[in-house]
Protein backbone atom coordinates (compact mmCIF):
# COMPACT_ATOMS: atom_id res chain seq x y z
CA UNK A 1 0.00 0.00 0.00
CA UNK A 2 0.89 3.32 -0.30
CA UNK A 3 2.07 3.99 3.06
CA UNK A 4 4.29 1.10 3.55
CA UNK A 5 6.04 2.26 -0.51
CA UNK A 6 6.15 5.69 0.74
CA UNK A 7 8.28 5.15 4.32
CA UNK A 8 9.94 2.44 2.80
CA UNK A 9 11.36 4.42 0.06
CA UNK A 10 12.24 7.68 2.28
CA UNK A 11 14.24 5.36 4.77
CA UNK A 12 16.37 4.01 1.60
CA UNK A 13 17.15 7.68 1.23
CA UNK A 14 18.39 8.28 4.35
CA UNK A 15 15.59 11.15 4.46
CA UNK A 16 13.84 12.15 7.44
CA UNK A 17 10.67 13.72 7.41
CA UNK A 18 11.74 17.31 7.50
CA UNK A 19 14.61 16.42 4.84
CA UNK A 20 11.88 14.84 2.43
CA UNK A 21 9.34 17.90 2.54
CA UNK A 22 12.21 19.86 2.04
CA UNK A 23 13.36 18.50 -1.00
CA UNK A 24 9.95 18.28 -2.84
CA UNK A 25 10.26 22.30 -2.46
CA UNK A 26 7.74 21.97 0.82
CA UNK A 27 4.84 21.45 -1.12
CA UNK A 28 3.72 18.84 1.66
CA UNK A 29 5.02 19.34 4.86
CA UNK A 30 6.82 17.01 7.51
CA UNK A 31 3.05 16.30 9.55
CA UNK A 32 1.65 15.81 6.63
CA UNK A 33 4.11 13.09 5.22
CA UNK A 34 3.79 11.34 8.72
CA UNK A 35 0.43 11.34 7.77
CA UNK A 36 0.98 9.68 4.73
CA UNK A 37 3.07 6.93 5.96
CA UNK A 38 0.65 6.21 8.87
CA UNK A 39 -2.28 5.39 6.39
CA UNK A 40 -4.08 8.23 8.22
CA UNK A 41 -4.55 10.31 4.36
CA UNK A 42 -3.28 9.65 0.93
CA UNK A 43 -1.72 12.77 -1.07
CA UNK A 44 -2.93 14.35 -3.77
CA UNK A 45 -1.88 13.30 -7.62
CA UNK A 46 0.11 16.54 -7.34
CA UNK A 47 1.71 15.99 -4.21
CA UNK A 48 2.23 11.83 -5.12
CA UNK A 49 4.64 13.22 -8.01
CA UNK A 50 6.30 15.54 -6.02
CA UNK A 51 7.02 12.30 -3.52
CA UNK A 52 8.04 10.05 -6.07
CA UNK A 53 10.40 13.15 -7.84
CA UNK A 54 12.29 13.77 -4.46
CA UNK A 55 12.90 9.97 -3.84
CA UNK A 56 13.99 8.63 -7.60
CA UNK A 57 10.70 6.50 -7.86
CA UNK A 58 8.05 6.72 -10.10
CA UNK A 59 4.35 7.55 -8.97
CA UNK A 60 3.47 3.78 -10.21
CA UNK A 61 5.60 2.16 -7.94
CA UNK A 62 4.43 4.55 -4.63
CA UNK A 63 0.79 3.33 -5.57
CA UNK A 64 1.84 -0.44 -6.28
CA UNK A 65 0.38 -2.88 -3.63
CA UNK A 66 3.07 -4.29 -1.42
CA UNK A 67 2.66 -7.35 1.08
CA UNK A 68 6.19 -8.06 2.35
CA UNK A 69 8.13 -7.20 5.53
CA UNK A 70 11.64 -7.98 7.06
CA UNK A 71 11.38 -10.87 9.73
CA UNK A 72 14.14 -11.94 12.28
CA UNK A 73 16.95 -9.19 10.49
CA UNK A 74 20.55 -10.06 11.88
CA UNK A 75 23.37 -7.42 11.26
CA UNK A 76 26.80 -8.39 11.88
CA UNK A 77 28.89 -6.00 13.66
CA UNK A 78 24.97 -5.14 15.34
CA UNK A 79 26.43 -2.64 18.52
CA UNK A 80 28.39 -0.52 16.17
CA UNK A 81 25.78 -0.11 13.70
CA UNK A 82 23.77 3.07 13.73
CA UNK A 83 20.16 2.79 13.80
CA UNK A 84 19.50 4.96 10.47
CA UNK A 85 22.07 3.04 8.82
CA UNK A 86 19.63 -0.02 9.84
CA UNK A 87 16.62 1.30 8.71
CA UNK A 88 17.89 2.47 5.08
CA UNK A 89 19.59 -0.63 4.81
CA UNK A 90 16.75 -2.81 5.42
CA UNK A 91 14.58 -0.38 2.93
CA UNK A 92 16.77 -1.36 0.49
CA UNK A 93 16.98 -4.72 0.71
CA UNK A 94 12.76 -5.00 0.97
CA UNK A 95 12.89 -2.58 -1.99
CA UNK A 96 15.12 -4.89 -4.02
CA UNK A 97 13.50 -8.41 -2.94
CA UNK A 98 10.04 -6.39 -3.80
CA UNK A 99 10.78 -5.69 -7.12
CA UNK A 100 12.60 -9.51 -7.37
CA UNK A 101 8.90 -11.00 -6.39
CA UNK A 102 7.42 -9.26 -8.53
CA UNK A 103 9.21 -10.04 -11.51
CA UNK A 104 9.04 -14.09 -10.42
CA UNK A 105 5.62 -13.36 -10.21
CA UNK A 106 5.06 -11.82 -13.21
CA UNK A 107 6.54 -14.76 -15.34
CA UNK A 108 5.03 -17.48 -13.01
CA UNK A 109 7.74 -18.86 -11.04
CA UNK A 110 7.34 -20.46 -8.16
CA UNK A 111 9.35 -18.02 -5.52
CA UNK A 112 8.84 -20.48 -2.43
CA UNK A 113 10.70 -22.80 -4.24
CA UNK A 114 14.07 -23.26 -2.00
CA UNK A 115 16.11 -25.90 -1.53
CA UNK A 116 16.16 -27.02 2.40
CA UNK A 117 18.08 -30.28 2.49
CA UNK A 118 16.92 -32.73 5.25
CA UNK A 119 17.86 -32.45 8.64
CA UNK A 120 18.32 -28.62 8.53
CA UNK A 121 18.46 -26.58 10.52
CA UNK A 122 21.50 -28.57 11.96
CA UNK A 123 22.21 -28.60 15.46
CA UNK A 124 25.22 -27.15 17.11
CA UNK A 125 26.18 -28.18 20.60
CA UNK A 126 29.95 -28.13 20.01
CA UNK A 127 32.16 -26.47 17.24
CA UNK A 128 32.95 -29.95 15.74
CA UNK A 129 29.34 -29.49 14.43
CA UNK A 130 29.34 -26.39 12.52
CA UNK A 131 31.72 -28.50 10.85
CA UNK A 132 29.30 -31.48 10.49
CA UNK A 133 26.61 -29.23 9.54
CA UNK A 134 29.28 -28.10 6.39
CA UNK A 135 29.75 -31.42 5.69
CA UNK A 136 25.52 -32.29 5.20
CA UNK A 137 24.74 -29.69 3.36
CA UNK A 138 27.55 -29.92 0.79
CA UNK A 139 26.45 -33.52 0.49
CA UNK A 140 22.68 -32.75 0.40
CA UNK A 141 23.52 -30.06 -2.26
CA UNK A 142 25.89 -32.96 -4.30
CA UNK A 143 29.17 -30.46 -4.13
CA UNK A 144 31.19 -33.40 -3.39
CA UNK A 145 34.67 -31.52 -1.92
CA UNK A 146 35.88 -29.34 -4.59
CA UNK A 147 36.15 -25.82 -4.44
CA UNK A 148 32.75 -23.65 -5.34
CA UNK A 149 33.25 -21.55 -8.31
CA UNK A 150 30.77 -19.03 -7.80
CA UNK A 151 28.93 -19.05 -4.21
CA UNK A 152 26.54 -16.06 -5.31
CA UNK A 153 24.97 -18.31 -8.75
CA UNK A 154 24.78 -21.52 -6.01
CA UNK A 155 22.65 -19.71 -3.46
CA UNK A 156 20.53 -18.17 -6.09
CA UNK A 157 20.09 -21.61 -7.64
CA UNK A 158 19.19 -23.17 -4.64
CA UNK A 159 16.58 -20.52 -3.76
CA UNK A 160 18.04 -17.93 -1.79
CA UNK A 161 18.32 -14.27 -2.69
CA UNK A 162 21.70 -13.20 -2.64
CA UNK A 163 21.89 -9.25 -2.02
CA UNK A 164 25.26 -7.18 -2.49
CA UNK A 165 24.75 -3.26 -1.24
CA UNK A 166 27.07 -0.60 -0.87
CA UNK A 167 26.86 -0.81 2.94
CA UNK A 168 28.09 1.35 5.61
CA UNK A 169 32.08 0.63 6.58
CA UNK A 170 30.91 -1.16 9.76
CA UNK A 171 28.20 -3.56 8.00
CA UNK A 172 30.18 -6.82 6.79
CA UNK A 173 26.68 -8.20 5.66
CA UNK A 174 23.16 -9.59 7.27
CA UNK A 175 20.69 -12.04 6.73
CA UNK A 176 16.79 -12.12 6.98
CA UNK A 177 13.87 -13.77 6.09
CA UNK A 178 11.05 -11.50 3.63
CA UNK A 179 7.41 -12.28 5.13
CA UNK A 180 4.71 -12.38 2.31
CA UNK A 181 1.43 -12.46 3.20
CA UNK A 182 0.31 -14.66 0.51
CA UNK A 183 3.13 -16.67 0.51
CA UNK A 184 6.18 -18.33 2.07
CA UNK A 185 9.34 -16.51 3.29
CA UNK A 186 11.79 -15.71 1.33
CA UNK A 187 15.42 -16.21 2.75
CA UNK A 188 18.06 -13.01 2.00
CA UNK A 189 21.80 -12.89 2.55
CA UNK A 190 23.11 -9.72 2.04
CA UNK A 191 27.17 -8.26 1.63
CA UNK A 192 28.97 -5.24 1.09
CA UNK A 193 29.86 -4.59 -2.32
CA UNK A 194 32.68 -2.59 -0.44
CA UNK A 195 34.72 -5.51 0.42
CA UNK A 196 37.27 -7.99 -1.63
CA UNK A 197 35.73 -10.91 -3.12
CA UNK A 198 36.83 -13.06 -0.98
CA UNK A 199 35.71 -10.97 2.35
CA UNK A 200 32.27 -11.40 0.41
CA UNK A 201 32.02 -15.10 -0.42
CA UNK A 202 33.38 -15.53 3.89
CA UNK A 203 30.35 -13.19 4.93
CA UNK A 204 27.68 -15.50 2.21
CA UNK A 205 29.00 -18.26 3.59
CA UNK A 206 28.33 -17.05 7.18
CA UNK A 207 24.98 -15.59 6.70
CA UNK A 208 24.05 -18.69 4.82
CA UNK A 209 25.03 -20.62 8.56
CA UNK A 210 22.50 -18.17 10.03
CA UNK A 211 19.66 -19.81 7.99
CA UNK A 212 20.72 -23.50 8.70
CA UNK A 213 22.17 -23.76 12.15
CA UNK A 214 20.48 -23.85 15.18
CA UNK A 215 22.66 -22.72 17.58
CA UNK A 216 21.86 -22.92 21.80
CA UNK A 217 22.84 -20.10 23.96
CA UNK A 218 25.24 -21.80 25.33
CA UNK A 219 27.36 -21.65 22.30
CA UNK A 220 29.27 -18.33 20.88
CA UNK A 221 27.02 -18.08 17.89
CA UNK A 222 29.40 -16.23 15.68
CA UNK A 223 32.20 -18.59 15.90
CA UNK A 224 29.91 -21.27 15.48
CA UNK A 225 28.93 -19.52 11.80
CA UNK A 226 32.64 -18.80 11.04
CA UNK A 227 33.82 -22.20 11.55
CA UNK A 228 30.57 -23.40 9.48
CA UNK A 229 32.03 -20.36 6.68
CA UNK A 230 35.62 -21.83 6.68
CA UNK A 231 34.18 -25.51 6.44
CA UNK A 232 31.53 -24.84 3.62
CA UNK A 233 34.31 -23.00 1.33
CA UNK A 234 37.03 -25.36 2.34
CA UNK A 235 36.64 -28.43 3.38
CA UNK A 236 38.89 -30.59 5.71
CA UNK A 237 39.50 -33.31 3.22
CA UNK A 238 40.21 -30.74 0.26
CA UNK A 239 42.09 -28.63 2.60
CA UNK A 240 44.57 -30.96 4.04
CA UNK A 241 45.03 -32.41 0.60
CA UNK A 242 46.48 -29.17 -0.76
CA UNK A 243 48.82 -28.28 1.77
CA UNK A 244 49.53 -31.51 4.35
CA UNK A 245 48.09 -32.97 7.76
CA UNK A 246 51.01 -30.97 9.94
CA UNK A 247 52.81 -28.22 9.35
CA UNK A 248 55.05 -25.37 11.01
CA UNK A 249 55.35 -22.34 8.19
CA UNK A 250 53.96 -21.08 5.34
CA UNK A 251 55.81 -19.13 2.52
CA UNK A 252 53.60 -15.89 1.00
CA UNK A 253 53.09 -17.48 -2.36
CA UNK A 254 51.68 -20.82 -1.40
CA UNK A 255 49.43 -18.84 1.00
CA UNK A 256 48.21 -16.63 -2.01
CA UNK A 257 47.91 -20.12 -4.51
CA UNK A 258 45.97 -21.96 -1.63
CA UNK A 259 43.65 -19.06 -0.61
CA UNK A 260 42.85 -18.41 -4.52
CA UNK A 261 41.90 -22.49 -4.78
CA UNK A 262 39.60 -22.09 -2.54
CA UNK A 263 38.48 -18.08 -2.84
CA UNK A 264 38.51 -17.78 0.94
CA UNK A 265 40.57 -14.49 2.61
CA UNK A 266 43.73 -14.85 3.27
CA UNK A 267 43.31 -14.43 7.23
CA UNK A 268 40.27 -16.55 7.08
CA UNK A 269 42.82 -19.43 5.59
CA UNK A 270 44.92 -19.38 8.28
CA UNK A 271 42.48 -19.65 10.53
CA UNK A 272 40.94 -22.58 9.23
CA UNK A 273 44.11 -24.28 9.12
CA UNK A 274 44.26 -23.61 12.83
CA UNK A 275 40.86 -24.73 13.29
CA UNK A 276 41.83 -28.26 11.88
CA UNK A 277 45.62 -28.89 13.79
CA UNK A 278 47.23 -28.04 10.46
CA UNK A 279 49.39 -25.52 12.36
CA UNK A 280 49.42 -24.61 16.10
CA UNK A 281 48.43 -21.71 17.66
CA UNK A 282 51.80 -19.84 17.80
CA UNK A 283 52.49 -20.62 13.98
CA UNK A 284 49.35 -18.52 13.55
CA UNK A 285 50.69 -15.78 15.91
CA UNK A 286 53.72 -15.63 13.58
CA UNK A 287 51.94 -15.93 10.40
CA UNK A 288 49.61 -12.88 11.27
CA UNK A 289 53.04 -11.06 12.95
CA UNK A 290 55.01 -11.46 9.90
CA UNK A 291 53.41 -11.63 6.48
CA UNK A 292 50.15 -11.52 7.45
CA UNK A 293 50.52 -7.95 9.70
CA UNK A 294 47.93 -6.38 7.57
CA UNK A 295 45.74 -8.98 6.02
CA UNK A 296 42.81 -7.82 7.95
CA UNK A 297 42.42 -4.14 6.94
CA UNK A 298 43.85 -5.57 3.52
CA UNK A 299 43.71 -8.52 1.48
CA UNK A 300 46.78 -9.86 -0.06
CA UNK A 301 46.73 -9.96 -3.98
CA UNK A 302 42.93 -9.98 -4.11
CA UNK A 303 40.86 -12.49 -6.43
CA UNK A 304 39.96 -10.61 -9.69
CA UNK A 305 37.07 -11.93 -10.51
CA UNK A 306 33.59 -10.83 -9.57
CA UNK A 307 30.47 -12.75 -8.09
CA UNK A 308 27.65 -10.44 -8.91
CA UNK A 309 24.06 -11.68 -8.30
CA UNK A 310 22.77 -12.22 -11.61
CA UNK A 311 19.35 -13.89 -11.78
CA UNK A 312 17.00 -11.20 -11.11
CA UNK A 313 18.60 -9.10 -14.22
CA UNK A 314 18.19 -12.17 -16.08
CA UNK A 315 14.95 -12.55 -15.26
CA UNK A 316 13.70 -9.00 -15.94
CA UNK A 317 15.66 -9.43 -19.79
CA UNK A 318 13.40 -12.87 -19.66
CA UNK A 319 10.22 -11.06 -19.30
CA UNK A 320 11.05 -7.89 -21.25
CA UNK A 321 11.80 -10.40 -24.77
CA UNK A 322 8.83 -12.47 -24.29
CA UNK A 323 6.83 -9.36 -23.92
CA UNK A 324 5.76 -9.75 -20.06
CA UNK A 325 6.65 -6.59 -19.17
CA UNK A 326 6.93 -2.94 -21.27
CA UNK A 327 9.82 -0.98 -21.48
CA UNK A 328 8.50 1.28 -18.88
CA UNK A 329 8.18 -1.55 -16.40
CA UNK A 330 10.93 -3.08 -17.03
CA UNK A 331 12.38 0.72 -16.24
CA UNK A 332 10.58 0.54 -13.34
CA UNK A 333 11.81 -2.64 -11.75
CA UNK A 334 15.73 -2.35 -12.59
CA UNK A 335 15.93 1.14 -11.55
CA UNK A 336 16.78 2.58 -15.29
CA UNK A 337 15.54 4.84 -17.23
CA UNK A 338 13.20 4.40 -20.11
CA UNK A 339 16.04 5.22 -22.37
CA UNK A 340 18.31 2.77 -21.18
CA UNK A 341 15.97 -0.55 -21.57
CA UNK A 342 17.41 -0.82 -25.41
CA UNK A 343 21.05 -1.10 -24.02
CA UNK A 344 20.21 -3.18 -20.88
CA UNK A 345 18.62 -5.94 -23.56
CA UNK A 346 21.77 -5.69 -25.69
CA UNK A 347 23.96 -6.02 -22.92
CA UNK A 348 25.50 -2.32 -22.68
CA UNK A 349 24.58 -1.52 -19.47
CA UNK A 350 26.06 -3.52 -16.60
Amino acid sequence: MFSERLKLSRKRSGLSLHALSSEMDNIASAQAIGKYERAEMMPSSTVAIALADALDVTPSYLLSPSSISLESVKFRKLSSTRARERAAVEADVLDQVDRYLQVEEILGIDTTEQDVPEGAPYRVSEMEDAEDAAASLRAAWNLGSVPIQNLTELLEARGVKVLKLHLPERVDGLNCRVHRLDGDDVPVVVCSTGKSVERQRFTIAHELGHLVLDIPSTISEEKAYHRFAGAFLAPQGELIRAVGRRRNNFGLDELIDTKRMFGISAAALVIRMRDLGIIKEGTQRAIFRGIGNNWRTEEPHPLNRKELPKRFRRLCRRALAENEISDSKAAELLRLRVSDIDGFMIGSTS
